[in-house]
């Protein structure tokens, strides 16, 4: 996998979004030519069309990151990818068109940009279907040897196993810490050299899976591995890397302190990152008061009580502040106390189903951004009882409130909605990887792929 700020994506992702970032620049260009070639007038200098050219690029790659383009199901299902592909380039079009229309002359003409809407999704559909014939899913899966074989062992095992993995186990190695879960495992005792059999099998990472690490190391087989040039990684880091979530089973304080995040450099991201937050909610507050005020009527007319719901929550620091949202339930939905919300939950009206499909019962929360008790991005606050209950039932809960809460966060577009304890222990497991590895760049892309889940609202309640 490639880092990038602080971030892991796979290889094939990187290279299949640097093609078809490609392509996108390739199909307007040809676009450009084959319409002024129409109306017979000069190509022209191409630095006079840069903007255009890179604008209808930039967006319609972004529209593709931000509906799913890139993730694991489209990644195995060229059908899948196809469809999210026709959706992207549909609306990168429109976008850029309006753009055009706020300001001329900064787009391509309707007709070019007609032109190259289809040439670009011929041509990035033709790119994702020679992609999986020659290079297939496992084209960039790295070869890991696990050390140890009892329960973190065979969760690595399973975990390379899934579709859509970016790594494959070659061979397991039982160190003698414990039960022996893999069967298959080859015993220490078995092997002269760990160097050369690291070699020989060409595994390209080891990953240290030992159940009981105290005084167990086994330091000499690692400082072998190592000198071969072989990186070793420790089981938790390798699952925050693969999952993107910090394993909670596993997860002690010593590697929170000791591993790379938290970092008092993202101070300067910060103040980027409120001033983001207040230019954005100050133009949503703006532009969307009209829709607010026709559902905030829908809610009054369906059923009595107050047309916004005010609820305590917890935010930075476990401070307590007062959330606006539009009321989606009853108006006695809490009399017998608080519960989770339900799937097909008989307490939430009618119109509140629809505004919680589309998420317009958020809209009110761009006001508590604009105050800085929240943000855009973040984990998502939960009212004092909740939290409660959950500190004493959830190691390391309270840590996810270092950072402000937020409308949509890691947790959400990973996760669909909660409502157990076991919800929200992997919810926290999404929030604790994003308060340990925000950067501008993961915030970015939570924004784009929210995109996804407003469209496909699969886990909205």
């Amino acid at each position: 996998m490639i880092r990038l700020f602080k971030h892991y994506i796979s290889y094939n992702v990187v290279l299949l979004c640097l093609v078809d970032l490609l392509l996108l620049a390739m199909s307007g260009e040809l676009a450009w030519r084959l319409r002024v070639g129409q109306i017979g007038t000069s190509v022209g200098v191409l630095s006079d069309r840069l903007l255009a050219l890179s604008g209808f690029a930039l967006v319609i790659w972004l529209g593709m990151i931000a509906v799913g383009t890139y993730g694991p199901e489209a990644l195995r299902s060229v059908r899948f990818a196809i469809a999210r592909i026709l959706v992207a380039v549909s609306l990168g079009v429109l976008a850029i068109s309006f753009l055009n229309f706020v300001l001329p002359g900064t787009a391509f003409w309707r007709s070019v940009l007609l032109y190259a809407m289809v040439i670009a999704v011929f041509s990035l559909i033709c790119n994702r279907i020679l992609a999986s014939r020659t290079l297939g899913i496992d084209a960039f899966r790295r070869r890991i040897l696990v050390l140890g074989a009892g329960a973190r062992a065979e969760r690595l095992r399973q975990l390379g196993t899934r579709p859509g993995s970016g790594f494959s186990t070659v061979a397991f190695i039982d160190m003698g810490d414990g039960e022996r879960v893999v069967e298959e495992a080859v015993s220490r005792e078995t092997i002269q050299d760990l160097g050369q059999f690291v070699e020989r099998i060409g595994a390209g990472e080891v990953v240290l899976a030992l159940q009981e690490r105290r005084n167990s190391l086994p330091l000499k087989d690692l400082l072998k591995v190592k000198t071969k040039g072989v990186h070793v990684n420790d089981f938790s880091s390798f699952m925050e890397r693969e999952t993107g979530r910090v394993d909670l089973d596993t997860l002690n304080p010593s590697w929170l302190i000791f591993s790379d995040g938290f970092s008092a450099g993202r101070r300067l991201s910060s103040i980027g990152k409120r001033a983001f937050d207040i230019i954005a909610s100050l133009l949503i507050l703006v532009v969307g008061l009209p829709l607010i005020a026709i559902f905030a009527i829908a809610v009054k007319l369906e059923s009595s009580g107050p047309a916004f719901f005010r609820q305590t929550r917890v935010g930075l620091y476990g401070q307590n502040f007062d959330l606006l949202k539009l009321r989606s339930m009853q108006t006695d939905a809490e009399a017998n106390g608080m519960k989770w919300a339900a799937k097909a939950d008989p307490r939430i009206t009618r119109v509140g189903r629809i505004i919680r499909k589309v998420r317009i019962d958020e809209l009110p929360q761009v006001w508590s951004v604009l105050k800085g008790e929240m943000s855009f991005v973040g984990p998502r606050p939960e009212v004092p009882h909740f939290v409660s209950d959950l500190e004493r039932e959830l190691p390391f809960y309270a840590e996810r409130h270092v950072v402000k809460p937020g409308i949509t966060g890691w947790a959400q577009i990973n996760y669909h909605y909660g409502a157990s304890i076991e919800d929200a222990r992997h919810k926290l497991e999404y929030d604790l990887y994003y308060a340990k590895n925000y950067t501008p760049f993961l915030d970015l892309l939570i924004l784009l792929q929210t995109a996804r889940v407003i469209l496909w609202p699969e886990g909205a309640r």
